[in-house]
């Protein structure tokens, strides 16, 4: 879908005074809105969250206790310029459809994998609406996200949403046949890190390392190659060839991995999440 302009009562040219509704008080409700106000993109005043769950809205209560806590999506939803939908998959078509008149001039966001943009805005009622796919990471600020947006969503409500993914890490606009690839790669992508660190610190042990010692090396290991190759813009391979000395321990490490297919294992992971993604997208 083209982006189009939206009219000036339904844009948002600046956060100061907008009221957001947020559908899903779980991990990623708490990691958005949890950046959204240590960055100052929003203030507490402004948001609502919806949470069923009674043990989700004593952590609210307990951690953020200046945000409101809604009873129902009938007594928040008329109040809300934004509504943010943190909820499974398969909870969004049921929500959407509720109080089907209400979603007129807002800004809905979907954070839910595998529903695509023609669903949402058939379900909502209009083309006022955004995809997202953001990550756990976002949990401690250091999230990849990627967003794409229906027909009517104005270069303010990009900028605004932007702002939000930018406060828990970094944001990426992207063209919806991508989001598929985003949900394998960045989305299911952190499973596959820890696979590897969980690894990497029982090879440790097995090499006579501490259990302790082993994981803590395994995590400064692959946050500090991370950033390395973020800060240097060297491409990875070559980062890889430079710590592989002719006849050395790394190069016969990395022997085994090519023996044992590490990386088009790897790369299998992330196109299954890909097509699982896709498969949800058709139920």
């Amino acid at each position: 879908m083209t982006k189009s302009t939206s009219s000036a009562n339904t844009t948002l040219s600046t956060a100061s005074g907008m009221r957001l509704l947020v559908v899903g008080g779980g991990q990623m409700g708490r990691a958005l809105v949890g950046g959204m106000l240590t960055q100052g993109v929003m203030k507490a005043s402004q948001v609502v969250v919806l949470e069923p769950s009674a043990e989700s809205r004593v952590w609210w209560t307990e951690h953020q206790g200046e945000v409101m806590l809604a009873e129902s999506l009938e007594k928040s939803i008329d109040a809300a310029d934004a509504v943010l939908l943190a909820v499974k998959p398969g909870v969004v078509a049921k929500v959407t459809q509720q109080q089907a008149g209400f979603w007129a001039g807002k800004l809905v966001i979907s954070i839910a994998a595998g529903v695509n943009m023609a669903k949402l805005c058939g379900w909502i009622g209009h083309q006022r609406v955004v995809r997202v796919m953001p990550n756990t990471p976002s949990l401690v600020g250091q999230g990849a996200s990627a967003f794409c947006s229906a027909a009517d969503v104005s270069a303010a409500d990009q900028a605004w949403i932007e702002s939000i993914l930018q406060s828990v890490g970094k944001a990426f606009r992207v063209e919806e046949s991508q989001m598929d690839g985003v949900t394998g790669l960045s989305g299911s992508g952190p499973a596959y890190i820890c696979v590897i660190i969980e690894a990497l610190a029982d090879g440790g042990v097995l090499a006579g390392l501490p259990r302790a010692l082993a994981q803590k090396l395994a995590i400064q290991t692959v946050l500090g190659t991370a950033t390395m190759v973020a800060e240097t813009g060297r491409h990875p391979g070559e980062l890889k060839d430079a710590v592989a000395s002719p006849g050395g321990t790394t190069i016969a490490g990395l022997r085994v991995l090519e023996q044992n297919g590490m990386r088009g294992t790897i790369m299998d992971a992330v196109a299954a999440a890909a097509e699982r993604s896709r498969e949800l997208d058709q139920v």
